[in-house]
Parts: structure tokens; C-alpha cells; sequence
């Protein structure tokens, strides 16, 4: 009998803990893989695609490193995928039009280079050796030639007898003060001395620059992802024998920038984007055209263009008889227009096939009747296609799932899937979208043995009429009756989307409900994925309109009877850090905040950030415009710094130039001075990828910090 009852005693502690073990984990982080990349073999019958791991480094028990390596699985799903490549990383693999070999990109000494790996076994065998290097391969319709694009810096072009034959300087405006004519870029050919001669001292001037004692900037966009620089570099296609040792010849000439290059089904031109606006700085030339090139390199000549218009993703059909494109303009505050035309025709001939999302992956079918896409819709990114006839678009899968990338040839359709039950998988159906099967399991073994939380969708309508859409999340060990802490999560951009068929916050998601907390979040005015009225519905209101779409989908979750109204958390990250400090200085209700690579004073950003167009698209002018300044200063959090009295945490990369440092410096110095809760992480040579793609130590670092910071002000 006491054996008995210490066996009832006994066995919830044993369920506690077995449930506890199948809760997502900090760490589980680790375990998750994802897909990119996709490549159907001609027959449909195979697919490649790039694994994307993490792996522990070898000689730091808390390091962990990314890899990404080449793998093979039959699209029928008979055969679990196996691994083409083991050691060094690979990346955009291409199928011979044979079917007999895949071409990959590997770094060599640095720079990309061009593979070849045969399928009846090997190593990859090296195709270019480029001192360019070589990205982006395609194969020629009968596979005896490569088209690959090259960065080329402009050092090197002012040499480059190919692509410069006449040693020109740039006919743009190199904005060199007092060298009008750029006349700088000559070559100097005299010796070093500082105590020298004008050509002597700028020679020595030179030195210094070429051995990184000096950076002398004079472009517009010199702030990258981690570090200023600069230097211009510019984007050229090349042509080459897909053999060995074969020498490339440049398609395109010039100091302008090329790329989205492909052949056209008869394998004589080439279709690709480019600016060749010779009157203005690159940096300040937005618009983007089409060019057609014959494979020799000769009769190029120009599609489509205009002024402040922007053409992308042009993509031949099968005949070569019609040419898809979409059409935008300069201001990314907007939804590019899906259109096509006769390949040999003119802007005239473009016909609109009206959708209203960001489109991705344009693909022709076979018969020309269909063209296929991924949008991200109503938080989630299925695959459609709209009919070129009618103009009628049919989604192909779930509004609840994304698809991240997509490959389709003969009767087969392969892609990326993230769902709320897995973040990322595999699959295939026939070209309608039917007959969906599963054929790998990277994510599925493991994630099928945890307890998730699953999101519920809700909607109302704000004061402009727009439908908003938020998602719910319990706590994974929801009890009916409890109530439960908080955490409003929103999202950045601020045209990002979120939603259930998204995958960046699937495991951040699952952790946070793993440790006691209910989620909200959604899609408040000025998300993507919703169309263009939608899109444009925060210009000039980033701060009160928003706020009042995410405030409200708290306020309707809280009347669901499990929140606890007195324990709330508010977090994101850059545009939503921006939004997190806005909220707080407005609002009073949360216990804890936290904010992420944000946004703080649109004025400093404009000059700190290489994402500094946001301000003219979105405000529609500048810091020192008198029409422009009251507004930025209204829709500035740091103006409202001393209405903060929430315990705040504030996190920034040490190397963001995406919204810039300074910008977290500020808003935590004005904090301390004013004596409020406020604690500053920075994150040493981290970007503002860091929490998609950095380190991952700091990555995790970043999840805890965040969590441990909400349960010292919300107890649970």
C-alpha cells in the first residue's frame, strides 16, 4: 500500500519532467537547418540544395559555427537527401542541362570561385580562377558555356583593358572635390615623398590609403552591414568555355553595375539588369534597366528604362518568345507591378498582371500559361501563379506556411517550407500545388518530439479601415484558468510581415512561450503583405499609428481572459526597436521593455545609418528642411526620453551601420542622466544581422539576456 501511494506521489514529478524535457530550449537553436537554394535537375527527377548548419567549433566549448554544404534528394522522396559535399562551405548550385554534373560556388584564397562536381562521384573539380573571382553561375542551354558575374573594384577597372578598353575615367561625377574631371584617377606615376612634389605627396597620400592608413571618402553610400569604407567596386558579367582553365570574357564594359543575368532559351543573348546612366554617381542613380547582349558579347542594347523607374527579375519563358519583369519605382515604399512582353518588343508592349504583393522567384511554366511566384500574404508566403490570359492568380499553398525558395521543372514543384510545426523542411507536389509530400527530415525528427505553442489569428479593423491581423501564443504548458505573463513582440523593417508561415521567430517564439509566457504579435499598418494602401499606410506616422494598431491587439488578447494584464513585456528590434521606445514613452502599462538595434532620432540616423533613405521615402525630406524637421522631430523617441520611467534593456551590435550605434548611446546616456532603470548590451563586432545570422554565442546571449532582464520585473 506505501508502495502504492509513493507511486502516485511520485509520478506527476516524473510527467513534470518528462514534459519539461520536451519544451523548446535555448539551445535548440543549435539543431535547427535550413534549406536554400534549390536546383530541379532537368528531368525533375532530382533536386540539390544547400544545407545550412550549426556546428560546434572545434576548439571552443561554447562556439558554434555555420556551415553550408551540398546535398542530393530524389523529388519522389524515395531516398533520404545524402550529403555531395563535406569540407569547404558550397553555395548556388546549377544543374548542367545534361543532368550530369551540378556547378557550386567555393571561396579560393578569398574570393568566389566557379565548380564543377560530377554526379558519378569525385571532388569538385575547379572551373575559374578568376582574379575577379566568379559568382552567380548559369549554363548555356547546350552546356558548353558558363555566364558568371564578378565584383570588380574601381582600382582594377581603370586597369582593365577588357572592361575598359579606352582607359577611361568614369564620365559620371567621381565627386572628388576640386577634380572636376577626375582627373584624380589618372595614374600617378610618381615616387612617395611626403616632403616631395604635389604628384609625390598625393602618391605617398595613395600609399597610405592602399596599406590602411587611411580611408578618404567621397561616395554617397559608404557605410556597409560592419565597417565604412571608401571604396566603389562594380558588378560585371562574364562568359567562359565550362571547362578548366578556359579563359572569361567580359560582356559588359564600363564603370556601371550589372547582374540578374540569364541566357535566353536559344542560348544567342543574354537578358540582365544594369544602370548606365553616365550623368550621375551610381550611388545616387536608383533606377535600374534591362539590357539584351548577344553571347558574344556584342549588340548590346537596352529593353526597358526610364526615369525613376525601377525594372527587376526579368525572366525569359521556354520559347524565348515573352520576357516577365516587374516594374517599380525608386521609392522602396512600394509594391513593384508584375508585367510582360514580347522579348523583342518595347515598354509599349508591357502588360500589367495586377497583384498586389511583393513578388519572388518569377518562373515560367513549361507551356507559357502560368507564371510562378512566392508573396509573403496575410502572415504567411505561398507559392502562386497567375494565369497570363486572364490575369487570374491561384495560391498554390497554405497562407498559414511560407515558402522560402522554390524550383520547378518537368511536373515537379520543390521547396522550403517553414510551418509553426516545423521551421524548416522540404517539399514537393505537381505544378497545381497538389499531392504535397514531405521529403526530408533535418528539423522533423527532433521537433516532432517537443511540445509547441500554437498561434491563434485574430483581426480588427483600425480607425483608417485597414484589417489588422495579430497572432496569439499561450504558454506551451497553458493551463485553462491561469493567467499569464506577457510579451507584445513586434516586428522591424517596418515592412517586414510575421505570422505563422514565417521563419526567423520560430524558435524565438517556442522559447518564449517554453518559459511561462503568452506572445502577441501581428502586422500593424506599414507591414508588408498586405498590399500597397497598407504599405504606405504608416508614411509620415511611424510612431502613433502603428503603436495604436499593436497596443489594440494586446488590448483585445487581454479580453481573452489569460493575460495578465499586470505583468506585460514589450520587445523588438531595429524599426521595432524604435517602436518599443516610442510605446514606452507614450504608455505606461509594461513592466519591462527591451529594444533592439533601433532607431532613435531620425535626424542622427539620416547621417549614421546606410538604411538613411527610410527618412527622405518616408518623411519625404530631409533633417535641415524646414518642411522636414518638425516632423522628424515629432516622430523621434528620444524626444520623449523623459516620459520613459519602464525598466528598459537596450541592446546594439558594435559593428551596426545598418541603423547605427550611436543611435542606442544616445537614448541610454539620456536615460542614466535621468536616473531611470536602464541597462545597455553591446554586442563586440556584432552587425545588425546579428540575431539572424551572427555569432551565434551572441545570438543566444542576446534570447537570454532578454528573458532573464523580463522575469527580475515580472514574476511569475
Amino acid at each position: 500500500m506505501k508502495q502504492f501511494l509513493l507511486l502516485i506521489l511520485v509520478m506527476p514529478f516524473i510527467a513534470m519532467a518528462q514534459q519539461g524535457a520536451n519544451l523548446v530550449k535555448i539551445t535548440d537553436m543549435y539543431k535547427i537547418k535550413q534549406m536554400n537554394s534549390i536546383s530541379v535537375s532537368p528531368n525533375g527527377q532530382l533536386a540539390a540544395f544547400v544545407l545550412n548548419s550549426i556546428e560546434p567549433e572545434a576548439n571552443s566549448k561554447w562556439e558554434y559555427k555555420y556551415t553550408n554544404q551540398l546535398y542530393l534528394v530524389p523529388t519522389d522522396g524515395s531516398v533520404a537527401p545524402r550529403a555531395l559535399t563535406f569540407k569547404e562551405n558550397a553555395s548556388q548550385p546549377v544543374w548542367s542541362p545534361d543532368g550530369k554534373k551540378i556547378a557550386l560556388v567555393r571561396a579560393v584564397d578569398g574570393k568566389p570561385q566557379i565548380f564543377f562536381l560530377s554526379l558519378e562521384g569525385g571532388e569538385p573539380v575547379q572551373i575559374t580562377k578568376f582574379r575577379y573571382g566568379a559568382s552567380s553561375p548559369q549554363f548555356s542551354p547546350d552546356g558548353s558555356q558558363l555566364l558568371f558575374s564578378a565584383s570588380v573594384s574601381l582600382a582594377d577597372l581603370l586597369k582593365d583593358k577588357e572592361i575598359n578598353p579606352t582607359a577611361a575615367v568614369p564620365k559620371w561625377p567621381a565627386e572628388k572635390p576640386g577634380f572636376e574631371q577626375n582627373q584624380f584617377l589618372l595614374p600617378n606615376k610618381a615616387l612617395p615623398n611626403p616632403d616631395g612634389t604635389t604628384e609625390e605627396i598625393r602618391a605617398y597620400l595613395e600609399l597610405n590609403v592602399a596599406e590602411k592608413k587611411a580611408k578618404v571618402i567621397n561616395k554617397l553610400n559608404f557605410q556597409e552591414e560592419a565597417t565604412t569604407s571608401g571604396d566603389q567596386s562594380f558588378s560585371h558579367l562574364f562568359i567562359v568555355a565550362a571547362e578548366a582553365g578556359s579563359t572569361p570574357k567580359a560582356l559588359t564594359q564600363g564603370f556601371h553595375r550589372f547582374g540578374g543575368a540569364s541566357f535566353t532559351p536559344d542560348g544567342k543573348q543574354i537578358v540582365f539588369t544594369g544602370n548606365t546612366d553616365n550623368t550621375q554617381h551610381p550611388d545616387r542613380a536608383l533606377e535600374s534597366q534591362v539590357f539584351i547582349v548577344n553571347a558574344d558579347g556584342t549588340g548590346m542594347k537596352q529593353v526597358l528604362g526610364a526615369v525613376g523607374k525601377s525594372y527587376s527579375s526579368p525572366t525569359v519563358s521556354p520559347s524565348g518568345k515573352w520576357l516577365a519583369v516587374q516594374v517599380g519605382t525608386v521609392s522602396f515604399v512600394n509594391v513593384p507591378e508584375l508585367a510582360m512582353m514580347p522579348l523583342n518588343g518595347t515598354a509599349a508592349d508591357l502588360v500589367m498582371l495586377p497583384f498586389d504583393r511583393n513578388k519572388g522567384g518569377l518562373t515560367w511554366s513549361k507551356d507559357e500559361q502560368h507564371i510562378y511566384f512566392t508573396a509573403q500574404s496575410n502572415g504567411g508566403a505561398p507559392i502562386y501563379r497567375i494565369n497570363v490570359k486572364t490575369k487570374k492568380a491561384e495560391q498554390l499553398t497554405s497562407s498559414d506556411e511560407g515558402i522560402s525558395g522554390f524550383s520547378m521543372k518537368a511536373d515537379k514543384l520543390v521547396y522550403v517550407k517553414t510551418a509553426v510545426s516545423n521551421p524548416f523542411e522540404l517539399y514537393t507536389t505537381d505544378i497545381n500545388g497538389k499531392n504535397e509530400k514531405r521529403i526530408s527530415s533535418f528539423n522533423y525528427d527532433w521537433v516532432s518530439k517537443k511540445q509547441l505553442s500554437l498561434p491563434e489569428k485574430r483581426t480588427f479593423k483600425n480607425e483608417k479601415g485597414l484589417t489588422v491581423e495579430y497572432w496569439i501564443m499561450k504558454p506551451t504548458n497553458y493551463v485553462a484558468g491561469k493567467k499569464y505573463p506577457t510579451i507584445l513582440n513586434i516586428h522591424g523593417g517596418p515592412s517586414a510581415m510575421w505570422g505563422p508561415g514565417e521563419s526567423s521567430m520560430w524558435h524565438e517564439f517556442q522559447y518564449y512561450a517554453a518559459k511561462g509566457y503568452a506572445i502577441v504579435y501581428g502586422n500593424p499598418r506599414g507591414s508588408g503583405g498586405y498590399g500597397e494602401e497598407f504599405l504606405r499606410a504608416n508614411v509620415n506616422d511611424w510612431g502613433a499609428g502603428p503603436t495604436s494598431d499593436v497596443l489594440t491587439s494586446v488590448d483585445l488578447a487581454a479580453k481573452e481572459g489569460f493575460i495578465d494584464t499586470a505583468r506585460l513585456a514589450v520587445t523588438g528590434g531595429s524599426y521595432a526597436g524604435y517602436l518599443v521606445a516610442w510605446i514606452i514613452s507614450h504608455d505606461q502599462r509594461f513592466k519591462a521593455a527591451c529594444a533592439q538595434r533601433g532607431v532613435y532620432d531620425l535626424g542622427t540616423f539620416f547621417g549614421e545609418g546606410n538604411a538613411w533613405r527610410l527618412v527622405p521615402n518616408y518623411f519625404g525630406g530631409y533633417p535641415w528642411e524646414e518642411k522636414t524637421r518638425p516632423t522628424l522631430f515629432r516622430e523621434s523617441p528620444i524626444n520623449y526620453v523623459d516620459k520613459i520611467h519602464t525598466p528598459f534593456i537596450i541592446f546594439h551590435g558594435e559593428n551596426d551601420l545598418r541603423t547605427g550605434v550611436i543611435q542606442s548611446e544616445m537614448l541610454y546616456k539620456s536615460l542614466k542622466v535621468l536616473g531611470r532603470t536602464v541597462e545597455y548590451v553591446r554586442h563586440p563586432g556584432g552587425t545588425h544581422e546579428l540575431t539572424r545570422t551572427g555569432n551565434n554565442r551572441q545570438r543566444v546571449d542576446q534570447m537570454l539576456r532578454t528573458i532573464e532582464f523580463f522575469d527580475r520585473f515580472i514574476k511569475h
